[in-house]
């Protein structure tokens, strides 16, 4: 997929520490099969809007996949907002973006009456990657 193609460092990070931590933790199951996020979201609407924020929790260089779902004109609404980029992208319904959403604030905007907007976002939260880490334990 594209973390692979586009940070291949990256996912591989990613990727190790989601066999490490299955591996220590068999109970554990992955939400989809070779995913290399740990936490899945989906957010259903029927409009929604995420305000301007940055998921601090997450691994602060790691990267998260949003997917825009819904049907709603992308032309009129529905735009990703990368706030300190100073960037608004047109993000269509199917459209999938990778983001350092731990140090990138963003937001969408919203869509027209009667259109319906979802969200899919696979992440991995920054306490797992220290986990695993530390061995399988905590910092204490």
């Amino acid at each position: 997929g594209g973390f692979a193609t586009y940070a291949p460092k990256t996912y591989d990070y990613y990727h190790r520490t989601m066999e490490a931590l299955l591996a220590g933790h068999p109970q554990l199951r992955r939400n989809f099969k070779n995913s290399p996020w740990a936490c899945t979201s989906f957010n259903m609407g029927p409009q929604t809007v995420c305000y301007p924020h940055v998921d601090s929790g997450n691994l602060p260089w790691g990267w998260c996949a949003v997917t825009a779902l819904g049907n709603f004109n992308p032309d009129h609404g529905g735009h990703l907002v990368l706030w300190d980029l100073g960037l608004v992208i047109r993000f269509p319904p199917g459209a999938t973006v990778l983001i350092p959403s731990a140090v990138m604030k963003h937001s969408n905007t919203l869509i027209g009456e009667g259109e319906s907007r979802y969200s899919f976002t696979q992440y991995s939260a920054g306490g797992l990657f220290r986990w695993v880490e530390n061995g399988l334990a905590s910092d204490k």
